[in-house]
């Protein structure tokens, strides 16, 4: 009889900024189905969601995917946390992007997003002097040698394991500041999208503990003259990508100026370090948008001007921002 262990992923109830935590299950057959994957339970009250005289939290398998770790027919499955009753729990992000998705699904809204992230050896980034500073940034964006990129085998591995696991990466590259890098996914529906990147997220710091070192999704991970960590978010819906849906694209724009501050509420804690009008930012007080505009709130791609339709780009989010909520929030906005 062959054994299949399914890693079941969730996120905790951690504020402002919630963690990965995961178990494993071994079942005794192969999983074809995510209806055959069993509900499972877990102590709420060390994960920060329920207190220990009532701890247990249910987990609802949500989305599977093969695990490239382990191989052979293991999975990972990334999972919803449900109260005893069943109800979504209040640190459940996903539930209410299931609804919103549901309600505007014929608007059909993609969504690609860019996953910074900075990789650490102790209290350093990786490959910074003890105790000191490398050369000012510059020269390490998409850069080549070692002197000037550090961590590429943890990278490069990273995206093996993405690929093998059918995520949809869709390219990565070194950062502006040394030791940082980012790779991207999609383009895919809102829940798919979200789920993965969830999923990214736990396979790099999985991996990232047989190298020794940890990587952070905080949006200003050293102080200073150095860029922060973002997780920008490539959003389109139907129209837009039709022929002059530049009109529908600046249309969202406005929409979204007139939100800014509700969204900014759920783009992620200590983003206001990041997002000061330097370093490719807005200011977390301003909002702007415009073509080719790396400076802006949103940035309209030179493409999609030229052509008249395409895509827009929410340079706001936060690396350390929840997909769920940000996927959410923006066809809430753009399409009411």
């Amino acid at each position: 009889m062959n054994k299949c262990r399914a890693e079941y992923i969730w996120m905790d109830g951690h504020m402002p900024t919630q963690k990965l935590r995961s178990k494993t299950r071994v079942l005794d057959n192969p999983i074809d189905s995510l209806k055959d994957l069993p509900l499972w339970g877990f102590d709420g009250s060390s994960t920060n969601q329920a207190v220990g005289n009532d701890s247990d939290c249910m987990l609802k398998p949500v989305y599977k995917v093969p695990d490239p770790i382990r191989g052979d027919s293991d999975l990972l499955v990334m999972c919803e946390v449900m109260n005893p009753d069943g109800t979504p729990h209040r640190s459940n992000s996903r539930a209410p992007l299931v609804t919103i998705a549901e309600k505007y699904k014929e608007q059909e809204a993609w969504f690609g997003i860019e996953q910074e992230y900075t990789l650490f050896e102790g209290r350093n980034p990786l490959g910074w002097p003890e105790g000191g500073y490398p050369a000012p940034q510059g020269p390490f964006y998409c850069g080549v040698g070692a002197d000037e990129v550090f961590g590429r085998d943890i990278v490069e591995e990273h995206l093996e394991l993405c690929l093998d696991a059918g995520l949809q990466v869709s390219g990565i590259n070194a950062e502006v500041m040394p030791g940082q890098w980012e790779y991207q996914i999609g383009p895919l529906g809102p829940l798919e999208s979200a789920d993965q990147v969830w999923l990214s997220r736990w396979l790099l710091y999985r991996i990232s503990e047989d190298y020794g070192v940890s990587a952070t999704l905080h949006p200003k991970p050293v102080k200073g003259d150095w860029n922060g960590a973002g997780a920008h978010t490539n959003f389109s819906t139907k129209a837009m990508r039709c022929k002059g849906g530049i009109k529908i694209i600046e249309e969202a724009c406005e929409k979204l100026g007139k939100k800014h501050d509700e969204h900014i509420a759920i783009y992620g804690a200590h983003n206001e370090e990041r997002l000061t009008g330097l370093h490719e930012t807005c200011s977390i007080k301003e909002f702007r948008y415009g073509i080719s505009d790396r400076g802006a709130s949103i940035r309209i791609p030179m493409q999609t001007a030229n052509d008249g339709f395409g895509y827009l780009e929410d340079r706001r989010p936060a690396g350390n921002m929840d997909p769920y909520k940000v996927c959410a929030k923006l066809i809430e906005t753009t399409c009411s």
